[in-house]
């Protein structure tokens, strides 16, 4: 009885640990061309292999003001989180999971093009939110991002390098509202298992 218990009990704490759950899950996505910037970007989510809290978090990369000037020089940028209906009006395009070495080096593309710790500076031709997408798959890991006949075509752009890395990315390729809201699913699925788990008696030596 007390081996069974024992079992039982690392069973319920396997649960826990989910895949879904392990390592940073880096989300490339797209936006259709319009009044709203950046139309490239990524999500962060998940908890880095080493441990600490959970991360979900959102980057781009856009002009502080949207003005003719963006197509005759160097302007202002700075990065950008996208607010949830921004989301929901865009397309997850494909994601790949990072190395704890890997998130930390996405985290420091964000300072580096942040207009206060870093160079804020945006250039449509040459400094845009593809470019910032892209530099952020190079350091995810991916080897085949230079297209440059689409670094003004964020979605076309993505689906290159999607299909140019296809062993080592996960195709999504789904309309913003029903990935976050199968994301959101999949996590009210996991946590009862999760809460199971952390009520599970103490193995039995």
């Amino acid at each position: 009885m007390t081996r069974l218990v024992a079992a039982l009990a690392a069973l319920l704490l396997s649960l826990a640990a989910l895949p879904a759950h392990a390592a940073v899950t880096i989300t490339f996505w797209s936006h259709e061309f319009g009044n709203h910037f950046p139309h490239a970007f990524f999500t962060l989510r998940g908890t880095p292999d080493a441990g600490g809290e959970p991360v979900d978090l959102n980057y781009g990369f856009t002009p502080k003001a949207i003005s003719p000037a963006i197509l005759f020089g160097p302007v202002q940028g700075r990065i950008d989180i996208a607010k949830r209906g921004y989301m929901e009006g865009s397309d997850a395009q494909f994601s790949l999971v990072l190395t704890d070495a890997q998130y930390a080096d996405i985290l420091r593309l964000v300072t580096e093009w942040d207009e206060k710790k870093g160079d804020g500076t945006y250039r449509m031709n040459t400094r845009n939110c593809v470019h910032f997408a892209q530099e952020a798959a190079r350091r995810a890991g991916l080897t085949r991002v230079d297209f440059p006949a689409l670094m003004k075509k964020p979605r076309s752009f993505l689906k290159a390098v999607a299909s140019a890395n296809a062993a080592q990315v996960t195709i999504i390729d789904r309309h913003g509202k029903q990935y976050l809201a199968a994301l959101e699913s999949e996590k009210r699925a996991l946590e009862p298992r999760a809460m199971i788990a952390t009520n599970a008696p103490a193995p039995v030596k």
